[in-house]
């Protein structure tokens, strides 16, 4: 996990963000400069982000469309 609060980065938020929920941020331009996905909290902008691979987070994005919510 890193902490970040690289204003650089382009953020997108969770569709649930503004349903109060635990929601989380990722920056798709990111990826295809660096090849890992940053994601972070999108309560807590200027805190720790953690960086995954993007099969990672594919598979982490499949997970939660799978749940039962």
């Amino acid at each position: 996990m890193t902490t970040t609060t690289d204003s650089h980065l382009h953020w997108v938020k969770s569709s649930y963000s503004n349903n109060g929920g635990s929601c989380v941020e990722w920056a798709p331009s990111h990826v295809s400069v660096t090849g890992t996905v940053p994601v972070r909290d999108s309560k807590n902008p200027t805190g720790p982000s953690l960086m995954v691979s993007p099969s990672a987070w594919t598979g982490l994005i499949a997970l939660a469309r799978s749940a039962d919510l």
